[in-house]
């Protein structure tokens, strides 16, 4: 007997289903890692949002507060679905001061194990199998997994351009392109019943401003859609105003947080989700939060959420580090200095070997073209590319495959997994193999 004879057909689509075409070559770097003494024939895996450029940091400071203060009695108990209360006093503390810039309330966050699981409960809670979930393309591939795996509900990749120059100075998703996708879903018979944004944008970097939030959060209150914007990169942004890369931008536009308009607006298709994997650095100690003033919401995600609970001890820890806001602000100031430095070492190699690519405001990514080096424009020509880019130098980017962009030979480059001198030395590989290949080679598909 086949061995998925032993498992269900749920069980039989998970095995089938890979979670990300580049994880095995992600996790295969990653037992070779690059280090200028120890193994300087090593890879630099650039593919997976890892920020590892302040972990020593708060590594030392959470060291330090395991060490001196007392384990509180709750954190060995059981706490609520939402999260322990006074945990999410201190991270709505921490929103309202660092990122809301306006008091936020604790009662309107609800914390699961990372960003995935918020992801998966809020298209379970706001959408019936078959609904219908938007993401404006290019768009996180992994979205796919979190809506579809549990919630049945489907992706669907709203384009807005082809080429990459269109969006140069920032996502131009408009109210048109939401009518016509609207009257494509409905169409098809389906159901447009969300509409997600990541802001700071993955892949691309880009800021969608404030007025176009409130039109967008406008236009899907009439329809009752719900509208949610992920704010995971909310505090990983770049200095746009270094001199070494200013007159890359036309404005130098600054992230407005939508817990502002939220509350303004005051509807219940309006949210934010928002992590700490990113901002701090933490991805592995899984911390995820959804904000939203519908009530209803919050309750079936609190009898939803056991499974995806946060550790107590996690949750103690960190409301001691997120409620020393000297800290945190010094932190967070030293984040946008490492952040820029590693994005100017990635942009100026791009700028030497003539590649396009779009003038990140924030994330983790730079979003660039190398299409002219595909033979032709076909998903088999970019994997191809991306296969023999990372043989050949050990720097593996993440593929286009998933985004929903309609170019082929579009790469995101993680710029936050190494520091400046460490990325220095893969740009320079990637420049040393491409300006060796003949000007009339291109890379065949195998």
């Amino acid at each position: 007997m086949s061995e998925l004879s032993y498992i269900s057909l749920r069980g039989n689509r998970a095995y089938n289903t890979v979670v990300r075409p580049d994880f095995e070559l992600y996790f295969e770097a990653s037992k070779n890692i690059y280090s200028a003494e120890e193994n300087p024939h090593g890879t630099f895996p650039l593919n997976v949002a890892d920020n590892n450029l302040n972990w020593p940091i708060l590594r030392e400071r959470m060291q330090y507060i395991a060490a001196t203060l007392e384990i509180p009695d709750w954190v060995s108990g059981y706490t609520s679905g939402l999260g322990h209360e006074t945990f999410r006093v201190a991270l709505a503390d921490f929103l309202g001061n660092f990122l809301a810039d306006r008091p936020i309330a604790p009662e309107n966050i609800g914390v699961a194990a990372g960003a995935t699981a918020v992801i998966e409960l809020s298209a379970i809670i706001l959408a019936d199998k078959g609904d219908v979930a938007v993401f404006p393309a290019p768009a996180y591939p992994v979205y796919s997994r979190d809506i579809m795996n549990k919630a049945g509900v489907q992706r669907y990749d709203l384009i807005t351009h082809h080429d990459s120059d269109a969006i140069h100075h920032g996502p131009i998703l408009s109210i048109e392109h939401l009518e016509k996708a609207k009257q494509d879903i409905e169409r098809q018979g389906s159901n447009f019943r969300l509409l997600v944004v990541t802001n700071p944008d993955n892949p691309t970097g880009g800021l969608y401003t404030a007025l176009q939030l409130e039109s967008i959060a406008e236009w899907c209150m009439e329809r009752k859609i719900h509208f949610i914007v992920n704010e995971i990169y909310g505090f990983v942004t770049v200095n746009t105003k270094d001199p070494a890369i200013a007159d890359d931008y036309s404005d130098h536009r600054t992230f407005t947080s939508f817990l502002s308009i939220i509350h303004k607006k005051n509807s219940p298709y309006l949210h934010q989700w928002y992590a700490l994997s990113k901002d701090l650095g933490i991805s592995g100690m899984r911390v995820g939060m959804v904000y939203s003033l519908n009530q209803a919401f919050l309750t079936a995600f609190n009898n939803l959420n056991l499974p995806h609970m946060v550790s107590n001890h996690t949750q103690w820890l960190l409301q001691n580090i997120l409620g020393d806001h000297e800290f945190i602000q010094d932190f967070l100031n030293a984040q946008r200095h490492a952040l820029t430095k590693g994005y100017i070492v990635v942009v100026d190699m791009l700028k030497k070997l003539n590649i396009p690519f779009v003038p990140s405001y924030g994330s983790l990514f730079v979003w660039a073209d190398f299409s002219r080096f595909l033979e032709t424009e076909t998903l088999a020509a970019e994997m191809a590319f991306w296969q023999e880019l990372y043989k050949n130098t050990g720097v593996l980017l993440t593929p286009g495959i998933g985004f929903g962009h309609t170019k082929k030979g579009m790469f995101r480059i993680v710029y936050t997994c190494f520091d400046d001198e460490e990325l220095q030395v893969a740009m320079k590989r990637i420049q040393y193999y491409l300006t060796g290949l003949p000007k009339h080679k291109k890379i065949a598909t195998q």
